[in-house]
């Protein structure tokens, strides 16, 4: 009777059920648009001096540049494009140019030989076609040899204040990791970009998000921890949190060192890049600056 009740005694409780957990809702388009915008209020808070890295005083010299930025830094482009614009600072001048003359002096720029063929057929289109202008309408630039949407919306946004998305791999990578798109192909990019946002907003939207990724959301190593939008961002945790480790990975301003203009607006927080006054001995730029490591390409 007493080995009965020891056994009873001993005997297992039943396990307690777990409470079930319940599925997170998956985010609504209206949540996701408030989101994306509150995103796009911090940013500007963040980077009131956002705006293109690129040195210029004209469409002309925009057009180059953006398309001489494919796939280098437009640190190297800003070191490579005085020289240039001194010998050929108009389209005339350009689509006169002997190639290899052309392709030497962009060759730091990385693809010079089919840049040169670009900037040989837009410079020659712009004098034929355009009486020696940029065109300031997007269905005008995207027939010139080189010129894809990409680059047509950097000269309307930034020399004729016509609105425009520019999805460069800087901001093809954010636009996803806000879970903005899904999408990978830049056309479809821009188009669930625009959908979201006023289109009085998507010139600045285009330099604050492309800033963000430079500085801080880089493509191998986001700075999660010392992100300011962090709260807003599904994709938090794919970089390094740790706040102390997160602020070794900011770049440029943020950093405290030079961003990639030799020419930054008045307004730029930081210093001006180093300027390439040194020539190595094979005649090309020499590259004084650390970059991003990464191509804007079109």
């Amino acid at each position: 009777m007493a080995e009965s009740k020891v056994r009873k005694a001993a005997a297992p409780k039943p396990a307690a059920k777990k409470a079930a957990v319940k599925p997170k809702k998956p985010e609504s388009q209206l949540a996701m648009v408030r989101r994306a915008r509150r995103i796009n209020r911090e940013l500007a808070e963040l980077y009131p001096y956002a705006h293109p890295e690129l040195d210029f005083d004209n469409p002309f010299q925009l057009l180059v540049a953006t398309v001489l930025s494919a796939q280098t830094t437009d640190l190297r482009v800003n070191q490579t494009t005085p020289a240039l614009f001194a010998k050929y600072p108009t389209p005339e001048d350009m689509a006169a140019a002997v190639p290899e003359e052309l392709e030497e002096l962009i060759r730091p720029t990385g693809f010079f030989r089919n840049k040169a063929k670009s900037l040989l057929g837009l410079s020659t289109a712009l004098r034929d076609e355009f009486g020696g202008e940029v065109p300031g309408r997007l269905e005008d630039l995207v027939t010139l040899p080189g010129v894809g949407r990409k680059t047509a919306n950097v000269v309307l946004g930034n020399a004729f204040g016509v609105p425009g998305i520019t999805v460069d791999t800087h901001f093809g990578r954010l636009a996803r990791r806000f879970g903005w798109t899904a999408e990978e192909d830049p056309v479809k990019v821009e188009a669930a970009v625009a959908a979201i946002f006023p289109t009085s907003e998507w010139t600045m939207l285009s330099h604050r998000v492309v800033f963000h990724g430079r500085r801080v959301c880089h493509a191998q190593k986001p700075a999660c921890g010392a992100c300011p939008v962090a709260g807003l961002c599904p994709s938090y945790g794919v970089g390094v949190t740790d706040p102390e480790k997160a602020a070794g990975l900011l770049k440029y301003e943020l950093a405290g060192k030079p961003g990639q203009r030799l020419r930054p607006p008045a307004d730029f927080p930081g210093e001006a890049a180093a300027r390439a006054d040194a020539v190595a001995h094979d005649g090309r730029v020499a590259d004084l600056a650390t970059a991003d490591g990464e191509g804007d390409a079109a």
